[in-house]
């Protein structure tokens, strides 16, 4: 995942890496993709093992138990800055943390001890690990970002609608598919900034690798009619602002949200 969207997705039964972003399958080549099957085809036959080592030391007989592995860094363009973790979950719970200090493996559980000091005493891995997640991984971090910036335009403004489910809710305004991530959705109210009553959401990723954001405004059916409000959102590279007034005709009484922040009508 970049930017938390998935780009790459292995799929267990046809035992193939496929892209799930049209950036990546048209920045890769086949043998990019070759390469990623092999790897994650070796990694589900060690899970697969792994699993069943695990169910023994944790004296469990049946039932479906889960290997979760995680690995990953980030990077700060305007800073520099970078950081890495690594980690294996065994159903739901820490098993083993890369402590990114020492370059060495943390057991918060004592059945994952044994394999603690097997993988502390491989140096040859542990300096292999140092070294990807603190540089290979940023390398390729860089290179993901730059094949996603290549096939979007530099910049694409935001759709933005309103939503009330009720005349007793909260006013949402919700902006989606703007491009870069850098955002302001705010509320006025008689051409001042609102900040009363206002609860701003975090910036999400959406699949197609643009955002969505949502700020939501407290406020009655009385109010809003009797004083002008508006959402007014800004993106960054963008001059223009984007505004949606708040009035009853853009407010449809039978909107809700998807899964996706996309709004879907309902009859």
């Amino acid at each position: 995942m970049v930017d938390g969207v998935q780009m790459v997705h292995y799929d267990s039964n046809s035992q193939r890496a496929v892209p799930k972003q049209d950036w990546m399958n048209k920045r890769t080549d086949t043998q990019y993709w070759d390469r990623n099957t092999g790897i994650l085809l070796v990694s589900q036959q060690t899970f697969k093992a792994g699993v069943d080592i695990l169910k023994q030391r944790f004296n469990q007989s049946g039932g479906d138990h889960y290997i979760q592995y995680m690995y990953g860094c980030s990077w700060d363009d305007e800073t520099g800055v970078t950081e890495g973790f690594r980690q294996l979950g065994y159903d739901g719970e820490d098993f083993l943390v890369y402590d990114m200090k020492t370059f060495t493996w943390i057991a918060p559980k004592q059945q994952a001890v044994i394999t603690q000091h097997k993988w502390n005493s491989d140096q040859a891995g542990l300096v292999f690990w140092k070294n990807y997640i603190s540089q290979t991984c940023i390398e390729w971090l860089k290179k993901y970002l730059e094949y996603r910036k290549s096939t979007l335009k530099r910049t694409v403004p935001p759709t933005v609608s309103l939503l009330q489910k009720t005349p007793s809710s909260l006013v949402t305004c919700h902006a989606t598919g703007f491009y870069p991530s850098g955002v302001m959705v705010f509320w006025q109210k008689d051409g001042q900034e609102q900040h009363e009553d206002v609860e701003h959401g975090e910036t999400l990723p959406n699949n197609d690798g643009t955002f969505q954001k949502s700020t939501h405004l407290t406020v009655t059916p009385e109010e809003w009619k009797n004083n002008k409000y508006q959402c007014v959102v800004q993106v960054t590279g963008i001059k223009e602002d984007f505004i949606k007034v708040l009035t009853q005709s853009e407010i449809p009484p039978w909107a809700d949200w998807d899964n996706s922040g996309k709004g879907i009508l309902k009859t």
